[in-house]
């Protein structure tokens, strides 16, 4: 697996001192390229946790995924909402399924 971030979609969090991902990424492996579109050092250093394509306020970053799980071109997006997060993956063909995992409440939350 692997994570690709689409240039055409990345807005560089803008206003912020770093990207999102930048800031979420446990390997450090998430940056700010001059252009201000997020990059990644080195995708054989990624740990594949899908910290960043969760974090991506614009969905920017999929994970790709191995042919050997899903037929060759299929990718998986993540919406971080304040109550779930709502999963879609895309095979080659274009076909995608949503899948809707709910947030635990937090202390305070109704």
């Amino acid at each position: 697996m692997s994570i690709f971030i689409d240039e055409n979609i990345c807005n560089g969090c803008k206003g912020l001192p770093e990207a999102r991902c930048e800031r979420i990424c446990p390997g450090d492996l998430c940056y700010r390229k001059e252009n201000m579109k997020a990059a990644i050092r080195d995708q054989s250093a990624c740990w594949t946790c899908a910290c960043c394509v969760k974090e991506c306020p614009v969905q920017a970053i999929e994970l790709k995924l191995p042919f050997q799980v899903c037929s060759s071109g299929a990718s998986l997006k993540a919406r971080l909402k304040r109550d779930k997060t709502i999963w879609t993956i895309r095979d080659a063909d274009g076909h995608q399924e949503e899948f809707i995992i709910q947030a635990k409440c937090l202390k305070g939350d109704t």
